[in-house]
């Protein structure tokens, strides 16, 4: 369980440069220029991030109830 944590960190700190956008967005992005693009893949990141994390915490919740009983 412990290297699978480590797999999950290491993950989490090499995408910090993940392009997140799909064509339609790549072709706003590009029109936009390089900083509003920036933002936007972030936001893009952030709205992918969010619920896999709160789906993570209700899991892990879950997991240790349930080893707890």
């Amino acid at each position: 369980m412990k290297k699978i944590w480590q797999i999950i960190v290491l993950m989490l700190c090499f995408s910090v440069q993940t392009m997140a956008q799909c064509s339609l967005c790549t072709k706003t992005a590009q029109q936009l220029g390089e900083g509003p693009a920036k933002g936007l893949n972030n936001g893009i990141l952030y709205l992918a991030v969010t619920p896999l994390v709160i789906i993570g915490i209700l899991g892990f919740r879950y997991w240790r109830n349930a080893r707890q009983s």
